[in-house]
């Protein structure tokens, strides 16, 4: 299983657009700035929206294709499941 996924910062001014095998690991890596970057510069540490899909070639091409697109575009993705950008993974521990 392979997941993409969508960071927030504490206010949702700045989102992040990753891919994974393991989202609580990676997301544990994002919270305990474990990887220097964007995500640990930019304090993305909310999970706000999240794909999964059985292929990871599919699941990058669908990363790309995500990162590709207007703020707005991803905003509106993330609004139709998450319209209160909560934290997707409260309670996950």
């Amino acid at each position: 299983m392979y997941f993409v996924y969508i960071l927030s910062n504490w206010n949702d001014s700045v989102i992040y657009i990753g891919v994974t095998g393991n989202l609580p690991r990676r997301l544990y890596e994002h919270r305990n700035h474990l990887v220097d970057g964007f995500s640990s510069k930019y304090n993305t540490d909310k999970l706000v929206y999240f794909e999964q899909s059985n292929d990871v070639y599919s699941a990058i091409a669908r990363e790309k294709q995500l990162k590709g697109w207007t703020r707005k575009k991803k905003n509106d993705l993330i609004m139709k499941v998450n319209p209160e950008w909560k934290d997707l993974s409260a309670g996950w521990d």
